[in-house]
């Protein structure tokens, strides 16, 4: 469990019921988008997620192709078969339902649907900033966070032995909740305690799970938490935004390391769930002055993305260790389509998972489907800079890294053991693979997070 944990958290937010949809009834039983369009005494056919998946697509094709008509029809079906309170697909098919709708209301085309999505005020999704204890409860209900931190940690502890001064760069979206373990791990495996600096960007984002204190106050807690571990540790917030590649940090980190070199100091960048942040379709620069360029979305070689310039800038610094863990999906077509089938056929995991650890109805289940329904929104509903969501699958940053000149560290006997052990405390669905040198966390055989970790030291 984590440090910080203490009682379960109360409840935080909630999703609101989504109440009835306002219909042209005229439109409804005189204009029909498919023969055998279903009436409301046989919508019970299309509860499977195949039959939901489709009603989802030929909805958002005709919300982008202006067909209000069409896409009233298929809203009537969808929000008489998908309960906010219903089952694992249910409750899915709700949260894309109301992306469906956002998107509906923020293009402005279909006039009729912005209309009725105005109307409904209850389609906001309200998110919670988590206290400390809450957000350490929070990512230990499943290992979909606790994967990444143990895996990680574990490949840590084995590349910084020996080292006096161990300075870690932290890019998490849980917002430090990995090192407490890592602090106790590193307090009681290493005979000789280091000196440990902790390096944060203070992103600027709203992407849940959010915190409700300042990075300077969790860096407080951090530091005298090492230090009833008798470690000695110093903290930093650099202000920095994945909207840039994290140029801030990278500007400091690059500074440092030409002054100092590593002087006998292991560096590592932890990135959890952090870097698909980072937009990948870019890069075009407007102004040359402004130390954060203004960047807008269009398509050019990958060889001046900004991943991969980031990535290529963190190799520059000669690391002693990355760890990469995030989700594996794919969200980066720029065709609504392609993404709603990725994002359908991968978010059902965790709504799947949810029964097995909060019982149906309980405030603890809303609040943690809503952080997932704020992802549905972002895939579906936004475009743009705005659309933040764009994961990537584990083959694509593998390659990525290897082309930034990264050699793969296999994770070790004992890494593997720990993860083990780790999901032994969780529900038997979960799983754990190995691909070459990476590991895998699965849910009933289907891949949910990666974990991998990389080296820029050239292979003797």
């Amino acid at each position: 469990m984590m440090q910080f944990t203490e009682t379960p958290p109360p409840p935080l937010h909630q999703i609101a019921p989504f109440t009835s949809l306002p219909m042209n009834k005229n439109q409804i039983h005189h204009t029909r988008p498919w023969p055998g369009f279903p009436t409301s005494k046989d919508l019970g056919s299309f509860g499977d997620a195949n039959c939901m998946e489709q009603l989802l697509v030929h909805c958002a094709n005709a919300i982008d192709n202006n067909d209000a008509t069409l896409a009233q029809q298929i809203l009537w079906v969808l929000n008489n078969i998908a309960q906010p309170d219903g089952d694992s697909n249910q409750r899915l098919t709700c949260g894309f339902l109301r992306a469906l709708i956002a998107r509906a209301a923020r293009c402005g085309t279909c006039k009729m649907l912005a209309a009725m999505a105005n109307a409904h005020t209850n389609l906001s999704i309200e998110t919670h900033k988590f206290s400390i204890i809450e957000l350490a409860s929070f990512v230990d209900l499943t290992p979909w966070h606790r994967f990444g931190f143990t895996a990680a940690n574990a490949a840590i502890l084995e590349a910084v032995e020996g080292y006096s001064t161990i300075h870690i760069v932290d890019l998490s979206l849980t917002h430090c909740m990995q090192i407490p373990t890592l602090i106790d791990a590193i307090a009681s495996r290493l005979e000789v305690p280091p000196l440990v600096k902790l390096t944060v960007a203070g992103a600027t984002e709203d992407v849940p799970p959010m915190l409700d204190l300042s990075y300077e106050e969790l860096g407080t807690k951090l530091v005298n938490f090492a230090r009833s571990r008798n470690l000695m540790m110093e903290f930093r917030v650099i202000p920095s935004s994945s909207s840039d590649g994290f140029s801030s940090l990278i500007e400091q980190l690059r500074a440092q390391h030409l002054v100092h070199g590593n002087n006998g100091e292991a560096l590592v960048i932890n990135c959890h769930m952090m870097l698909h942040y980072i937009p990948e379709e870019t890069l075009t620069v407007v102004s040359n002055t402004n130390p954060t360029p203004f960047l807008s979305f269009e398509t050019c070689s990958s060889s001046s993305s900004l991943r991969t310039m980031f990535l290529k800038a963190l190799w520059s610094l000669d690391p002693t260790i990355v760890v990469l863990v995030d989700e594996d999906a794919d969200f980066t077509s720029n065709n609504l389509v392609c993404r709603l089938r990725s994002a359908f056929n991968y978010l059902w995991i965790p709504y799947d998972t949810v029964d097995t650890f909060l019982p149906r109805g309980s405030k603890q289940r809303q609040w943690y489907e809503a952080d997932i329904c704020w992802k549905i929104e972002n895939v579906i509903a936004h475009e743009g800079l705005q659309r933040v969501e764009r994961l990537e699958p584990k083959n694509r940053w593998v390659q990525r890294m290897r082309d930034a000149n990264f050699r793969g560290i296999t994770f070790s006997e004992d890494a593997i053991s720990e993860v083990k052990s780790m999901l032994d405390e969780h529900a038997a669905g979960w799983g754990l693979k190995r691909e070459e040198e990476d590991l895998v966390l699965t849910w009933k055989g289907h891949n949910v997070v990666f974990a991998t970790a990389w080296s820029s030291a050239e292979v003797t």
